[in-house]
């Protein structure tokens, strides 16, 4: 019996020294093999890392792309959220959108808007008070009154004509299809008709705006007077009675529509031609110079207008009788 406990103990070695042996030779074999077959283990792991990525790849690509089509999802949600992000600003946002356009359309741009809001509408309240009697010093109101619906009239004069990198914000009517989107001079195989078209078009949008702005300007400039008044009623005096808010606008309208209308795209005509001939230096001077021009003759047109109109009449102080 001990003799078989004996013998099951000496083959359980055996088996045991053999298993180990075994894993050894194995392990040893593999160690010893590995440095020939590394390049081929290597180009092998290569191969399947290779056309995993490229069956992915595949995969993608038979329907535009997994990765593909997730990145063209996020660029197309990117998109709408730029394109929808204009819309959460309501007008503020139209305005900006637009803005861009005109500065991507014309490098320019800002600065000759920057020039029309400092030097043309000082140019045209010099203008309008050099018209006026005794240099407009006693129709200070209405000076005051041109000022306000000046500055909101010019700079809605210049974005408007201004070219636009958008189709959708430069198309006209259906009437209007094939005129100049801009001004009458601009660049283009349009024929006569077709430029007198955007001139009629441009001109009616202006009477709209001018009529529109002279509404504001007026009721601005007539509240401001009359708290002043209210402020101080011994001391100020108007000399002149407050120009009717509806009369007024419409006066603006007749001024936008045919007058700012006629100047403005003319203007813009001779700034594309300088533009094209002259260096920066002459042509920023030169749109100083024409811009105050430009301004000043608005402004003494709107005087003789506003007379014609009545809008703006000034009451004359007759000369008290003397008794012989």
């Amino acid at each position: 019996m001990a003799t078989m406990v004996q013998y099951r103990f000496s083959m359980t070695r055996q088996f045991a020294y053999m298993s180990l042996s075994h894993r050894f030779k194995a392990q040893s074999a593999d160690v010893v093999a590995s440095p020939r077959n590394q390049g081929i283990r290597f180009l092998l792991s290569k191969i399947s890392s290779s056309k995993l990525h490229n069956s992915c790849g595949g995969e993608g690509g038979g329907n535009n792309g997994v990765g593909r089509s997730l990145g063209g999802r996020g660029d197309e949600n990117s998109n709408s959220k730029n394109k929808y992000s204009w819309q959460d600003f309501g007008i503020l946002g139209v305005f900006l959108r637009g803005w861009r356009n005109r500065v991507a359309a014309d490098r320019q741009f800002p600065f000759k808007v920057l020039m029309e809001q400092m030097v043309g509408v000082s140019a045209c309240v010099v203008g309008d008070m050099a018209s006026r009697p005794n240099f407009g010093l006693k129709e200070l109101d209405f000076v005051f009154s041109t000022l306000i619906v000046s500055s909101i009239l010019n700079f809605t004069l210049m974005y408007l004509l201004a070219p636009t990198t958008s189709a959708s914000s430069s198309t006209l009517p259906a009437i209007f299809s094939k005129c100049p989107p801009s001004h009458m001079f601009e660049p283009g195989a349009y024929t006569f008709m077709n430029r007198f078209g955007t001139l009629i078009f441009k001109g009616a949008v202006f009477a709209a705006v001018g009529f529109g702005a002279g509404l504001v300007g007026t009721a601005i400039s007539n509240g401001l007077i009359k708290m002043r008044k209210k402020m101080d009623p011994s001391s100020f005096e108007t000399l002149n009675k407050p120009p009717p808010t509806l009369l007024n606008a419409l006066t603006w309208a007749i001024q936008m529509g045919v007058s700012s209308n006629l100047r403005y795209q003319t203007l813009n005509g001779i700034e594309f031609l300088l533009a094209k001939g002259v260096p920066p230096l002459v042509f920023k001077s030169s749109v100083v110079f024409l811009r105050c021009l430009n301004n000043a003759v608005g402004g003494m047109s709107f005087v003789i207008l506003a007379r014609m109109t009545g809008s703006q009449s000034v009451v004359v102080e007759k000369p008290a009788k003397v008794k012989v």
